[in-house]
């Protein structure tokens, strides 16, 4: 049956990303798969500890009880794991009760191929190749590079998102990283009017803001920020993207090329998206960080930019 809608929000994680596997993952690594497979069902009555996305993850499932009859908020298990492994992570998910109930266990292969057929929108993963592929699906996804998550002193839900290459196309930029700080903000000025183009949070911005209206907006358990190296005059053509798009963002922060993680802990982000590298290592040890494998900063070739 299908229960898939525009409506609902569907997010996709990995098995590490959800509960610490450190340990069998260095078995894994150490012995091989069939030290691996006998470590983890000699264990599967012990539950796994709580990985990086756990708190993000039991939150946002949360909301579900904020809406009513109606759950519109899904989490879909997607493990490289086999069945016969993989019976320690549902284990896990009842032992804390986690209303999971989809999964994919894919016995080795990449599990990102069931990320469109299950109707995510997001996608979280420690494994960077995997986020690389729904990327290139279309798909919403990071990689978890945080040493640290946990709820926010908050009671809403609150997601942080940089802007270029993220939220909105790399367009900018590119021209930022080919032509300079004076060329990107002359061709910003010029362009203040005309929208960019959307980025591969786009979506899932948009999912969040399809939600965030089933409340008033005073009591809305969700709430976004854009946070961005960008300053004025570049912040124009970012606030007339948000207009043209007809997607609401509860708070923009333009910090002209300051370091953003104090804004973050600031905000009491739960968790940040960022395509840059630099940026993510720095927010990383204060607030789940995904880093978002996408765009110019992202080649071979790139140095990190600080105005975008």
């Amino acid at each position: 049956m299908d229960n898939t809608s525009d409506d609902k929000l569907v997010i996709a994680i990995s098995s590490r990303a959800l509960f610490n596997l450190d340990d069998s993952h260095e078995v894994y690594e150490r012995e091989g798969l069939e030290a691996y497979s006998a470590y983890q069902v000699a264990r599967e009555e012990e539950p796994l500890e709580p990985g990086e996305a756990f708190p993000l993850v039991q939150k946002m499932l949360r909301l579900n009880a904020m809406l009513g009859d109606e759950a519109r908020v899904e989490v879909v298990l997607l493990s490289r794991n086999s069945a016969d492994t993989g019976l320690r992570v549902f284990n896990s998910i009842q032992h804390y009760e986690l209303p999971i109930s989809r999964a994919a266990f894919c016995g080795g292969e990449s599990p990102w191929r069931y990320i469109r057929a299950f109707g995510c929108q997001l996608f979280l993963s420690n494994e960077a190749e995997d986020v690389r592929y729904a990327l290139d699906c279309g798909v919403a996804a990071a990689t978890l590079v945080s040493s640290r998550g946990g709820l926010s002193d908050s009671g809403q839900l609150r997601f942080a998102f940089d802007g270029d290459a993220v939220l909105f196309s790399d367009e900018a930029e590119r021209v930022f990283k080919t032509e300079g700080l004076e060329a990107f903000t002359a061709s910003e000025q010029a362009a203040a009017r005309t929208p960019l183009s959307g980025g591969p949070f786009k979506p899932f911005l948009a999912a969040l803001h399809r939600l965030q209206q089933s409340f008033p907006a005073s009591e809305a358990p969700i709430r976004t920020a854009l946070v961005t190296a960008r300053s004025a005059p570049a912040h124009e053509r970012v606030i007339r993207t948000l207009r043209a798009w007809n997607i609401r963002i509860d708070e923009s922060i333009f910090l002209g090329g300051l370091n953003k993680t104090e804004f973050l802990r600031a905000y009491q982000a739960d968790v940040f998206f960022d395509d840059q590298q630099t940026h993510c290592a720095s927010a990383g040890p204060h607030v789940a960080t995904g880093h978002v494998p996408h765009g110019v900063a992202n080649t071979p070739a790139s140095v990190d930019p600080a105005a975008t």
